[in-house]
């Protein structure tokens, strides 16, 4: 990477410099009630779709050491260009059956697995390449119809049908919920002078969902299910992370807030 391109990058030195107080802030406010063993860190997924390899170079020359890919075929044009060394890589976005098998030998974990027969997909093409395969469960905690993820109630009957898939392990749930801001954005519901009560809102709602979240990953550990090991739970974008920590996410993922706009 030459010096150019160097001094064009130090905005995201300065972006993940910031992150990582917000993010250190966050832990040292969370409540006893989110602290619980496997939550007393948080990891930061950099979400590089659309980013261009020598921005992820840098960003990884800056200590970043997990990212995560939205679309098989970026990944693929990417992987070859990318430093490894160290690197943990994520598939974050919705995952076709028919490109499982290009991508089971490239990641790490797959944290968007929403239906059994992606499931069984992916414990297939693990077996063909001898591995095991880490995944998280994609969870509809909204329950919106526009939105693919397990639902809520679904969660327990889903997740005790994979402990049974030899080649797959179930690290926890990953989530994404609904968009709050839009929703009261376009609401009549606040004079447009109010923004304290309105942001406050917002808040109160989208944690509604955290907790849920956290409830739901806390009552399946408990279970002790076979080749169930909650590990992560995955939520919290660039608008709202610090939220999703005070409520027991130790994995965030943040693309805007690291790379700047698309």
């Amino acid at each position: 990477m030459n010096s150019e391109n160097f001094n064009n990058f130090e905005y995201i030195e300065k972006n993940l410099n910031s992150i990582y107080k917000k993010i250190n802030m966050a832990l040292s406010n969370r409540d006893s009630l989110y602290k619980n063993g496997v939550n007393e860190t948080v990891r930061l997924l950099a979400v590089t779709k659309t980013v261009g390899v020598e921005k992820i170079n840098f960003a990884i020359s800056k200590g970043v050491n997990l990212i995560g890919e939205n679309k098989v075929g970026e990944l693929l044009e990417k992987y070859d260009k990318l430093n490894k060394n160290g690197l943990e890589i994520h598939f974050i976005g919705n995952l076709q059956k028919n490109k499982v098998k290009y991508i089971i030998d490239k990641v790490d974990l797959i944290q968007s697995v929403n239906s059994i027969r992606l499931a069984e997909e992916i414990n297939k093409r693990a077996y063909v390449k001898n591995k095991k395969m880490d995944i998280l469960v994609e969870l509809n905690i909204g329950n919106e119809e526009s939105k693919i993820g397990i639902s809520p109630g679904e969660t327990f009957e889903f997740i005790n049908t994979l402990k049974d898939f030899e080649n797959l392990r179930v690290k926890g749930l990953m989530t994404i919920p609904p968009p709050i801001c839009d929703q009261y954005d376009q609401s009549d519901k606040f004079d447009k002078s109010d923004e304290f009560d309105k942001n406050f809102d917002k808040k109160v709602e989208i944690n509604k969902y955290f907790t849920k979240m956290f409830k739901i990953f806390v009552d399946i550990s408990a279970k002790n299910i076979d080749n169930i090991n909650m590990q992560v739970l995955s939520m919290g974008m660039s608008d709202d992370f610090e939220e999703a920590i005070l409520y027991g996410s130790n994995t965030v993922r943040i693309g805007r807030a690291i790379f700047g706009e698309r």
